[in-house]
């Protein structure tokens, strides 16, 4: 392995670890409404567990609520069930074949916790970039001691990993003041 293949592999983990971390920050509802909120509900559906996306549709109706239009009749109990029981903290209501689910105020004191978990998410993927940094650091020096790249080349590589570590930590500082903008925003 190159020292060029060691900096693409790190970035496109370091990449890997955003696209995670942004995923798991549309987990962490807001006091608007997101279809992307249900995402992690699973329902039973002739005894396998599918999300909800995948037996019914999910759109919003106005900025706090949520609808869910079973694709099948039967489906509505199963789905209203699936979402009640979820942790999201949740209370949907059907109105024949609509599930409408309306997202409760939150509080300012819930709305600091949830900026701590922002917080903390974040740091986790900090913590995975920075352990990605380290691997790679680790890989030009294997190449160094094995005489296949110069201390020269060592010392480059890893201003160059430095560079977009930094970079990718900026992002992940970006999307938690977001997160905790829309998190504080009433």
């Amino acid at each position: 392995m190159s020292i060029v293949e060691i900096k693409q592999q790190a970035t496109q983990k370091m990449q890997q670890s955003l696209e995670s971390f942004q995923h798991n920050l549309t987990k962490i509802r807001t006091g608007r409404a997101n279809p992307g909120l249900l995402d992690t509900v699973h329902v039973d559906y002739y005894g396998s567990m599918v999300p909800i996306s995948q037996v019914a549709n999910v759109a919003l109706l106005d900025a706090r609520t949520i609808s869910v239009s079973p694709w099948e009749k039967g489906m509505g109990a199963k789905i209203e069930k699936a979402i009640r029981d979820s942790d999201l903290g949740l209370n949907p209501a059907s109105q024949g074949d609509l599930i409408r689910v309306p997202m409760p105020a939150m509080t300012e004191e819930r709305r600091k916790e949830l900026t701590k978990v922002v917080r903390a998410e974040g740091e986790h993927a900090k913590v995975a970039i920075r352990n990605l940094r380290r691997d790679a650091n680790d890989g030009v020096k294997r190449l160094v001691k094995e005489k296949l790249a110069s201390e020269d080349e060592e010392r480059r590589s890893q201003d160059d990993i430095q560079k977009f570590t930094d970079r990718f930590i900026a992002d992940v500082d970006k999307m938690v003041a977001s997160k905790e903008q829309d998190i504080m925003a009433v």
